[in-house]
């Protein structure tokens, strides 16, 4: 899920910039009637802060001195806060500015199920951390959600992930992954135990109010990349008046959208960056299918692989490999994703002459993220007909590539997953800051059209737009200044 540096960038995916312009527009105002925060609340915990564990990640990067660490306790369960308590790890490295602090800003870097506490113990890494006006004025705090990292890791027995039908042809392949996605789930209940049913992102939103009573703050700013803007939303959602400011970069879709939503909104971005590919190729001399149509190309080939004709190229000519379409689908996503147009456009050649080399991929299954997105996303699919026809309507949306395999592999990953989605929490009274969301135009992590709902569900938003092929904006230097200025310049 992360290409990026391990101290950072952890988002449902990282991809590499093109080039980039900007626009930004106001977000309509979403209708929302306010209520009571839902929910019970525990005792404000206490924190002890101490020296951060000095294990490098990566191994030689050891995190700043500077970081302190300590551990929260939350209830297991929100809805008994008397309960059973579990340990978060929390980490903050604090203002370099005292005098000037404005409060603290605590983060996360997405996933879903992807620890955070490395955004404040390398909060001053020259290459992934926070520049020196955000250092000096807020203490940056960061945490590992319940189940990940040093917060209780959830442990599952991934053999059973290779037993999975990563691609179901048929109703018995569909049943299997059912079956198995079921039987991996009760896996990281023996593991894990009962906190597998309790790392849905209201819970995590709660942890973080724990945190924020913890350190003594009346309000915090927070940014969210990736998976971590739907963390903002549900803090947002339960906690508005005590958010200072709320920054969220590359959003997801706030308002659990289905599977066929999921699958359409991710594969039509998908197939865009496609055609900015075959847009590139006419005006670039270094394209390898200069002086041909990329799109049709590409179209091509699918139809070869349909009909069991389209091989493995090779050094001198194509293998005796079939590339099936599911195959093709699942390279374009990949390739496209990291957006390196010479060599997207070289393997494709490839494909089409039959000499050459493709890197091929395949899904990589997470367990973890499946008990939060699980509990999340309500992804469920009837049956293997209903998913069918929602394959089919996606390749007609979406004909150069037919389906993101990111979106695909999420939506599968839910099917048969035994612990139903937890209910949207309703909306508690309070006053929002103004919010700022950012999102490239081609994201095929978080597309567009998500962005546009996360900033049309709060009442007074702004969406920042990036044209580029990119996830994850606060790497690129146009869009942190705009985020940066927007914490800065928030006035209580």
């Amino acid at each position: 899920m992360n290409t990026h540096s391990p101290a950072r960038r952890r988002g449902l995916t990282a991809l590499l910039a093109l080039g980039v312009t900007a626009t930004a527009s106001l977000a309509a105002p979403g209708a929302a009637v306010a209520r009571d925060a839902p929910g019970a609340t525990a005792p404000s915990p206490s924190i002890s802060w101490g020296p951060c564990p000095r294990e490098s990640n990566p191994p030689g990067h050891p995190p700043s001195p500077k970081a302190r660490c300590a551990t929260v306790k939350v209830p297991l369960d929100w809805s008994k806060p008397k309960g059973k308590k579990i340990g978060l790890f929390v980490a903050r490295y604090p203002a370099s500015k005292p005098a000037q602090r404005i409060g603290v800003l605590m983060s996360n870097p997405g996933g879903p199920g992807a620890p955070g506490a490395d955004d404040a113990l390398y909060a001053d890494d020259p290459y992934d951390g926070y520049g020196p006006a955000i250092r000096e004025r807020f203490d940056m705090v960061g945490f590992d959600p319940r189940g990940t990292g040093r917060s209780g890791g959830a442990r599952c027995d991934e053999s059973i992930l290779d037993k999975i039908p990563a691609r179901p042809r048929d109703a018995a392949e569909f049943q299997r992954l059912r079956t198995l996605n079921g039987r991996l789930a009760q896996s990281c209940l023996r593991r894990t135990g009962p906190l597998v049913a309790h790392m849905d992102g209201e819970s995590v939103a709660r942890d973080m109010d724990a945190i924020r009573a913890a350190l003594g703050e009346r309000r915090i700013s927070f940014i969210g990349h990736s998976y971590g803007t739907y963390l903002g939303e549900r803090y947002a959602r339960l906690f508005p008046d005590r958010l200072r400011a709320l920054a969220l970069d590359s959003a997801m879709d706030p308002d659990r959208p289905s599977a066929e939503r999921t699958l359409m909104d991710g594969s039509v971005s998908l197939n865009n960056t496609l055609e900015r590919l075959a847009a590139w190729c006419v005006r670039d001399a270094s394209c390898a299918l200069r002086g041909k149509d990329l799109a049709a190309v590409t179209d091509t080939l699918f139809a070869r692989a349909d009909a069991g004709t389209l091989r493995d190229p090779g050094s001198t000519g194509p293998t005796r490999r079939k590339v099936s379409a599911d195959q093709l689908s699942d390279f374009l996503s990949a390739a496209l994703s990291g957006w390196s147009p010479e060599g997207t456009a070289r393997q494709l050649a490839a494909l089409h002459t039959g000499k050459g080399k493709v890197n091929w991929t395949s899904s990589a299954g997470d367990p973890v993220a499946r008990l939060v997105l699980c509990r999340d996303e309500d992804y469920r699919i009837r049956d293997y007909a209903h998913y069918r026809a929602i394959r089919d309507r996606v390749a007609k949306a979406a004909p150069h590539v037919r389906y993101n395999a990111q979106a695909l592999d999420f939506v599968l990953a839910c099917q048969g997953w035994p612990v139903p989605p937890k209910p949207r929490p309703a909306r508690a009274r309070g006053e929002l800051p103004p919010v700022l969301v950012v999102n490239a135009t081609d994201d095929m992590a978080t597309p567009l059209a998500g962005a546009r709902r996360m900033a049309r569900s709060f009442p007074n938003a702004s969406l920042y737009t990036v044209d580029t092929v990119d996830h994850w904006l606060y790497s690129l230097p146009e869009p942190r200044r705009r985020i940066d200025a927007y914490l800065l310049g928030r006035t209580d």
